[in-house]
């Protein structure tokens, strides 16, 4: 019979992809855990829960292999701090009481700016965000757990995402939405700086792989994310010619983020965050690629094929 692998936090970035690639690759079980779960696979289990209610976590884990917390909380220092800890300890108790191992799907905030131009597992840990500081948070919980023994897991980084489908990468909003509009792109800070970004069907495929792999376990791994060194501008222009429309593009300074921010609380949160423009921010996976032989896709690839996926979703919407 399949084991089950359970996905917390289905229908997001990276929880669509995964529940496919469980599925076709491993020959798993899949059950999507969400507020409003949807069926990825045809034969997926759907199970409405609240992630931050424990006995809802703990019957959604019972029965699995693996689960993955893969949670894409909105974009709000406020909340995370409130939510993040409880999520991640309803994620550890669940797992432990019913001998499942854990994936978390997480991010880079919590890495020293002094360590963005060349980021790798070994980075140092030194937020100076308070969206890092909750991530570091919940990283250390983990890997407490981890480390005493009580809980077979892994977390699974990633640089910033873009891929097909995604509502709430800043590259395809910023960039690709706005040229499709007809303005100009939108970059922060400053687009002579490198900036790396993972594919959401690479990163799937490599979660997929390290969750079902015994010997994966115990340890922080990069998701594959190509080594172009790209810029602001280099990543504009690549949209661009694709789109066959001109490269524009209008860099919104930190000080200009800081303004609109006291109007709009979006632009606060982003703000906080915009460090990362600052710097050249590469993003190195080289640890799995060298462990599994896996290669990230290039990103003219990459763009075609999200040009292609928005594509055939409008033509879909249209003809309905």
């Amino acid at each position: 019979m399949d084991k089950m692998h359970t996905i917390l936090g289905a229908g997001g970035a990276i929880g669509t992809p995964l529940a496919r690639e469980v599925r076709s690759t491993y020959r798993r079980k899949v059950r999507l855990v969400g507020r409003t779960p949807e069926k990825v696979n045809d034969d997926d289990e759907l199970v409405t829960a609240d992630l931050l209610d424990s006995a809802s976590v703990h019957q959604a884990v019972a029965g699995s292999e693996v689960a993955y917390l893969c949670v894409g909380l909105p974009y709000s220092k406020r909340l995370w701090k409130r939510a993040w800890p409880q999520l991640m300890r309803n994620a550890i108790d669940a797992c432990k009481a019913h001998g499942c191992k854990l994936v978390f799907v997480d991010n880079v905030y919590m890495y020293s700016p002094a360590s963005l131009p060349r980021m790798t597992e070994a980075a140092a840990v030194a937020p100076v965000s308070k969206k890092g500081e909750v991530r570091q948070h919940v990283a250390d919980m983990l890997l407490s757990e981890v480390k005493r023994g009580g809980l077979q897991a892994l977390i699974a980084r990633s640089a910033d995402f873009y891929g097909p489908g995604i509502r709430n990468s800043v590259l395809l909003e910023l960039v690709y939405n706005k040229l499709k509009a007809g303005k100009r792109a939108v970059w922060q800070c400053d687009a002579t700086k490198i900036h790396s970004f993972t594919y959401t069907p690479d990163a799937a495929r490599a979660i997929a792989l390290i969750g079902d792999t015994a010997t994966a376990y115990g340890r922080v791994w990069h998701l594959p994310t190509a080594a172009d060194e790209l810029n602001g501008s280099d990543w504009v222009r690549l949209f661009a010619e694709q789109m066959g429309v001109k490269p524009n593009v209008f860099v919104l300074k930190r000080w200009m983020l800081k303004a609109i921010g006291f109007i709009v609380p979006l632009m606060r949160e982003l703000e906080e965050m915009s460090y990362q423009y600052q710097y050249d921010y590469v993003f190195d996976s080289s640890d799995i690629e060298r462990a599994f032989g896996i290669k990230a896709t290039a990103p003219a690839t990459a763009v075609r094929e999200i040009l292609e996926s928005h594509r055939a979703s409008t033509q879909k919407e249209e003809s309905v």
